[in-house]
């Protein structure tokens, strides 16, 4: 349930939804927090929003881009730290914890700006967001979600949101299947991380079997479905994050032998988050 931001934008958010883990994950009072897709333009301003309850907020975001290599290659190794490591970083004007004003320089012994409270003193780090989810196999075919919900609605994706404080990625990834596609899975073993520097997001996707073959939509979701694997619809999926993986588990079956993924995915400067296709997918290793 990609629902808070995706294509690219991970708004850092300063609430906590607290939550039990329940089996068989019957219950749950939260609402997962996924990748919102944000519209990302050659200026350094840009507007992300994220949902917490029924409510929405904006916040006003800089970014910088880096520039493509000459030869229309794969970027260099200093692009995400070009990307002032990286992307996107939100205007903290009130310390999260006494509330006073703060201040915008950078701290003592460190290289990047940060919201220091000019009370208390508290300096804001913000940091990446995980995003774990499962790629599903049940007789040779792959759980996929429509979602019912902004951004990318009406696209596929695979079952996957935020990592809850308090779960493991694993958990994590078992309680996003069961919110978005009521389907329980067992775990059987990590396939890809995949780092996306540009919006802070690190997604940890696991392979996965259903304990049964029973599944339907969550609230997020318009319609859970098996594809085989050359009916898997590329062409609407909704993030680049899934056109990744998906890719990279059709190679390992044309090899037959499924193997660990690590990339990083650089989105080209100037395209719009709905062109997933226009990325570059750096540092590939796979073991």
């Amino acid at each position: 349930m990609l629902k808070t931001i995706q294509i690219l934008g991970s708004p850092s958010c300063c609430f906590s939804l607290s939550h039990r883990l329940k089996k068989p994950y019957s219950n749950f009072h939260l609402i997962s927090r996924n990748p919102i897709l944000a519209a990302v333009s050659k200026s350094h301003f840009c507007a992300f929003r994220f949902r917490k309850g029924r409510f929405f907020r904006a916040f006003q975001m800089s970014h910088t881009h880096s520039e493509p290599s000459p030869d229309g290659g794969p970027s260099p190794p200093s692009t995400s730290s070009a990307l002032l490591s990286a992307g996107f970083t939100r205007k903290i004007n009130f310390c999260q914890l006494c509330g006073g004003p703060t201040k915008h320089e950078v701290p003592d012994g460190e290289e990047k700006p940060r919201a220091i409270c000019t009370r208390c003193g508290k300096i804001a780090y913000e940091n990446p967001k995980m995003v774990v989810g499962c790629l599903i196999e049940h007789e040779n075919k792959i759980l996929l979600c429509k979602r019912n919900i902004q951004p990318s609605h009406g696209l596929w994706t695979l079952p996957a949101g935020y990592m809850e404080i308090g779960e493991s990625a694993s958990e994590g990834a078992i309680r996003e299947t069961w919110e978005e596609a009521n389907a329980q899975v067992e775990i059987m073993s990590p396939f890809a991380q995949l780092d996306i520097p540009l919006i802070g997001q690190t997604y940890v996707i696991f392979l996965a079997k259903l304990k049964r073959p029973h599944f339907s939509p969550g609230p997020e979701s318009s319609e859970c479905k098996l594809f085989a694997l050359e009916d898997i619809p590329f062409d609407s999926l909704a993030f680049s994050s899934m056109l990744v993986t998906l890719n990279l588990y059709m190679e390992d079956k044309k090899t037959g032998r499924a193997k660990f993924h690590y990339g990083i995915i650089n989105k080209r400067p100037g395209t719009s988050p709905s062109e997933i296709r226009e990325y570059t997918l750096d540092s590939h290793m796979r073991c």
